[in-house]
């Protein structure tokens, strides 16, 4: 079966994170650049290899100072790690439209197993001829497993910024035309 490759929307696409902050509330965000292909024959995409980077210099908070601290050595270290990377190791169907993805994610040169749910949203051609595909993924990972390992507490104890990531990821794929 011949393999078919799926080129990311970038304008139909997102990736968002969430973490505590000082234990009563959360703090969210994004990515505004990254980019990504699955290669897979299946239809079902049960054969999906998953390719994705995201650059680390477009962490948005809505807060220039806080995103200026991410970008330092006390988390990303932008400057010197300048891209997250994931590539998957196995996508499973679990039952329906529900995924399984697992994968290697590379922060600041620390590659570790990360596991996904997935909802494939399903196929569709556009009204400009183009065949979409949509996924949304969901995750957590630990930060301090990355070298994100910044950490100060508040009075009685709790952490500032909480060691869980979740991340949200809303992705369109666009089939490579022949």
């Amino acid at each position: 079966m011949a393999q078919t490759k799926w080129n990311l929307d970038k304008g139909h696409s997102n990736v968002k994170f969430s973490v505590q902050h000082l234990v009563i509330s959360e703090t969210e965000g994004t990515f505004k650049m990254f980019d990504g292909n699955v290669v897979s024959a299946k239809p079902d995409f049960t054969d999906a290899k998953i390719n994705f980077t995201v650059d680390v210099n477009s962490i948005n908070t809505d807060d220039e100072k806080r995103d200026g601290h991410l970008k330092s050595d006390d988390f990303f270290n932008a400057e010197k790690f300048p891209t997250m990377k994931f590539t998957s190791t196995s996508f499973k169907k679990v039952k329906g439209n529900m995924y399984a993805l697992e994968g290697d994610l590379t922060i600041r040169d620390v590659t570790k197993k990360v596991k996904f749910a997935v909802v494939y949203g399903g196929t569709v051609k556009d009204p400009w001829g183009n065949t979409k595909a949509g996924f949304k993924a969901s995750g957590k990972i630990n930060r301090k497993e990355f070298g994100l390992k910044w950490s100060a507490a508040t009075e009685a104890g709790g952490a500032v910024v909480g060691d869980e990531v979740q991340m949200v990821i809303n992705t369109e794929f666009a089939q490579q035309k022949a």
